[in-house]
């Protein structure tokens, strides 16, 4: 489950627990005024009282955490194999300056970059940066992987 759908969710159980104690307290009150002689001086409604707040504050506090969760930005985890071979050096001849750059940018961020980094990073344009991945997958250097919205490139080694 998404951070959002959790946030959800708990923003939902935070309002049927208010619902709740609004619920209770008013019955705690109504059993209060039925019972006790003294009237509105009664020590219990001094009591209901501290219980109310206490139970708001709880409602409260989960509230917060289901609104943090609503909206807290998720981290993407990025998992690179290891490979247990040795590695062997890429050989850049006969590639364009631009296609250097790529790799020189992968081996920099551990082989594995986000493509609008990629993109960001080289000043190319979306159409440009896909055209120069597409020569770089065809000669089998790097490796595109989908994540969420935005690819991720690997180097293949």
């Amino acid at each position: 489950m998404r951070n959002k759908n959790v946030g959800y969710l708990v923003i939902g159980i935070a309002v049927v627990m208010a619902i709740l104690v609004w619920i209770f307290n008013k019955g705690l009150k109504d059993i209060v005024s039925a019972t006790c002689t003294h009237g509105p001086t009664c020590s219990m409604y001094e009591s209901i009282s501290i219980q109310t707040w206490i139970s708001l504050a709880i409602v409260a506090l989960v509230l917060v955490i289901g609104l943090f969760l609503v909206f807290s930005k998720e981290h993407e985890r990025i998992i690179i194999k290891k490979q247990k071979e040795k590695k062997m050096p890429i050989n850049l001849s006969g590639l364009e300056n631009d296609e250097k750059k790529v790799i020189k940018f992968l081996q920099e961020e551990n082989g594995a970059i986000f493509q609008r980094t990629l993109m960001e990073k080289l000043g190319i344009g979306k159409v440009g940066i896909t055209r120069l991945l597409d020569k770089l997958e065809a000669k089998q250097i790097i490796e595109r992987k989908r994540r969420g919205m935005n690819n991720i490139v690997v180097l293949r080694l």
